[in-house]
């Protein structure tokens, strides 16, 4: 029996850059396969290959056996290949119906897709309601409009692309259940995760690239998480060196009853938000997006007013503007890197003059000093391993995770007192993340405070001293990482709070993958 989808030597070439070459693997009818690499290693653009957004230079997709050209995403979805990105194409201000309508090629009448859309709700055990507008709905409730809209094409290959960045563990569950009965209806599904632990709970083979090739092909339940990475980087992966000495210091961020309006038109409002940051202390703060989070990260950076107090190192700084904190000792790394934390049409030079000017006087007197800029740039470069042309590289130039090391690094580079950052690996390969993660706990080894605002446990558990959850713009009390329980977490980022009863126990491989197992 031929496999459902077959590549056979795919080829991809761009100005400069060899994408995909010679990339050959299959995917059998009712098979979980796992599509693994570093960023830049040419998963994307595989995928677009797949899915008729972009076509193939050399090579042959086969279909059920026969050859195929998908010139389009509509000709993919007529064969029968439905995909599910990682960033929802939603309208906040439709219902749930009206988005999986504008998301059909033909939608029947609405009453007919309303009772499709039902049925199938029914068939995969999902909660959802068709007449909720999307600006109400949770993260994990919107990744289901994006589900049912795939399902409602009965594809024969499903394509999830990092489908639990912005998950609980318990919608985390209900999503593999979700997978494993669509691979036993014959369904199959192409898995693309930087959660090497969710790969190996839930996929039966991997194919894995690196700058473009195959270099390796797995069953992932039969190696580590690790192993797996190793395949990805080609190297051997370092340990975390977590700090050694007598625990935190004095108190250096302190953030009493802070209150401030959510980001218009569907924002969430901060509601008395309190906490400590301690000299040497890494202080995480777990939660679904869209609870308050980039709120928070704007109204301590002072980019939006809030009410309340915030000192640091004994100093109310409320009143201070940006660059006004910034000169006291707080850095501050925002969850977008495009357009908020860098400016894509500016190098990096630039970039490095946008955030580092006062505290590395990269401009005095109103003068900007561009050999000081140029040098300080390629000092991060250097420092943080950054893959680039040099200082004068455009920031949209580099990859994902290749710019999000050159931010972590030019806010870490500057010494700050404290920092404050959203999502530092969010769609990072594993060899960046753990150089990032590795730089913020040697930045607290030095005295730093850090608050880490992050949707990935797997991540605050392993680098946290303390955590709380924010939901709906309040913040949970504050918990020991080594006595805290993932179900207690998930329940909390899913807005349950005070339960009486116990919560339902999560599948120990669940519970494995969020502790990296």
């Amino acid at each position: 029996m031929p496999a459902r989808l077959e590549l056979s030597r795919i080829t991809k070439r761009f100005p400069g850059v060899t994408a995909n070459e010679d990339v050959s693997f299959s995917v059998g009818a009712g098979e979980i396969h796992a599509l693994l690499g570093e960023n830049g290693a040419g998963k994307s653009t595989l995928v677009k290959i797949i899915y008729g957004v972009q076509k193939a230079d050399e090579g042959t997709v086969l279909w059920d056996g026969q050859p195929v050209s998908i010139a389009s995403p509509r000709e993919a979805r007529k064969l029968g290949i439905g995909m599910v990105f990682q960033h929802f194409s939603l309208f906040e201000a439709m219902t749930v119906l009206e988005n999986i309508a504008l998301g059909l090629d033909n939608p029947p009448p609405r009453k007919a897709l309303e009772g499709e859309v039902r049925a199938l709700l029914a068939t995969y055990d999902l909660t959802l309601d068709p007449h909720r507008y999307v600006h109400t709905l949770s993260v994990g409730e919107r990744q289901r409009i994006e589900i049912v809209r795939a399902l409602l094409t009965k594809p024969k290959l499903l394509i999830m692309d990092e489908p639990t960045s912005v998950l609980t563990p318990q919608e985390v569950e209900k999503l593999f259940q979700i997978l494993r009965k669509l691979a036993a209806e014959g369904c199959s599904i192409l898995y693309i995760s930087h959660k090497l632990s969710e790969i190996k709970a839930l996929c039966e083979s991997a194919t894995i690239l690196r700058f473009g090739k195959v270099v390796a092909t797995c069953d992932p339940r039969q190696e580590t998480a690790r192993s797996m990475a190793e395949m990805m980087i080609g190297g051997t992966l370092k340990d975390l060196s977590h700090k050694n000495g007598g625990g935190a210091g004095a108190d250096r961020l302190v953030v009493e009853n802070l209150s401030a309006p959510g980001e218009p038109p569907f924002g969430t409002s901060l509601k008395e938000i309190g906490f400590t940051v301690r000299a040497g202390e890494i202080f995480g703060i777990a939660g679904v997006a869209g609870n308050g989070q980039n709120e928070l990260i704007a109204a301590l950076s002072g980019e939006i007013p809030g009410t309340g107090r915030i000192t640091l190192d004994g100093a109310e700084i409320n009143g201070l503007s940006v660059d006004g904190r910034r000169r006291r000792g707080l850095a501050a790394v925002p969850e977008e890197r495009n357009g908020h934390a860098a400016v894509p049409g500016m190098n990096l030079s630039d970039n490095a003059v946008l955030s580092a000017r006062g505290r590395k006087r990269l401009a005095v007197g109103g003068f900007l000093r561009p050999f000081a800029a140029r040098a300080y740039a390629a000092d991060v470069i250097g420092a943080f391993s950054v893959r680039s042309t040099g200082p004068r590289a455009f920031a949209s130039s580099l990859s994902g995770g290749n710019l999000q090391k050159f931010i972590m690094g030019r806010e870490i580079m500057q010494d700050p007192a404290v920092l404050v950052v959203s999502q530092p690996t969010w769609g990072v390969d594993a060899g960046a993340a753990g150089f990032i993660r590795q730089a913020m706990l040697d930045l607290a080894a030095k005295g730093a405070a850090i608050l880490v605002v992050s949707q990935d446990l797997d991540e605050l558990l392993d680098l946290c001293d303390r955590i709380a959850v924010i939901n709906e713009g309040r913040l949970s009390p504050v918990m020991d990482v080594k006595g805290v329980s993932i179900e207690t977490l998930g329940l909390l980022m899913g807005g349950v709070h005070g339960a009486n009863l116990p919560p339902p126990p999560l599948s120990a491989e669940i519970v494995g993958a969020v502790h990296g197992a």
